[in-house]
């Protein structure tokens, strides 16, 4: 980091995630919530989500989310498409979660992992000084809108600190959601579109064409 005022509030961000806190911070699609995956309860917590829904797992670059699944056809395609706005939804390795504690139990439900690697500075920063890892969701209360700017954001009070660059730390947030797809248990069967967001339907065939998958678009009951 050049600046050093960033270099002070992503130090302060880091220090706030360390004590088991959440982050507020900006993607390209919405702005997320973010704690350590050991304390990833808290977001539920701050969101007042359901506990049986799980959390994402935002990884710094395609190598660290593949370290956390178990290697598919599928999944080794559809990471051509990181780092951008994808959210895939896929078997987690048999030891990863072991790292995440309690925080397993929100990440890697069913032993599946929803992975994410956000096309944006400011997250992929906080990402590297985490360790490349961290639990993330949407900022906003459960049922409301995802925050598309710092100023929604800071109203929703969910955050301990959010690290806020609007305008000189990259690109706003379009305010549309990641896609959220769905890797199939058995090969051959097709990769199911769970909620349609930044990343359009085609570009998720171009790269499962070649492998001969299907994509069952999310308006046929995904």
């Amino acid at each position: 980091m050049s600046d050093p005022s960033l270099s002070s509030e992503l130090a302060t961000a880091l220090r706030c995630l360390r004590a088991g806190g959440a982050v507020g911070y900006p993607t390209e699609t919405v702005w997320g919530l973010a704690a350590l995956p050991t304390h990833a309860g808290v977001l539920t917590l701050r969101k007042g989500r359901d506990n049986a829904k799980p959390l994402q797992l935002s990884c710094v670059d395609a190598a660290a989310a593949l370290a956390c699944a178990e290697a598919t056809p599928e999944l080794l395609a559809l990471a051509a498409l990181w780092p951008g706005p994808l959210t895939v939804v896929t078997r987690a390795g048999a030891e990863v979660a072991r790292d995440w504690g309690e925080g397993a139990r929100w990440l890697a439900p069913g032993g599946r992992v929803g992975l994410r690697v956000p096309d944006h500075p400011l997250a992929q920063a906080l990402l590297r000084g985490s360790g490349g890892l961290l639990a993330t969701t949407s900022l906003n209360p459960s049922g409301a809108a995802a925050a598309a700017t710092a100023e929604q954001a800071r109203a929703y009070g969910l955050a301990d600190l959010l690290l806020d660059r609007e305008g000189g730390g990259g690109p706003a947030a379009q305010g549309v959601p990641s896609t959220v797809v769905l890797l199939p248990e058995q090969a051959g069967d097709p990769v199911r579109v769970q909620r349609l967001g930044a990343l359009g339907e085609a570009e998720l065939r171009r790269v499962l064409a070649p492998l001969g998958v299907g994509v069952v678009p999310v308006t046929e009951g995904t």
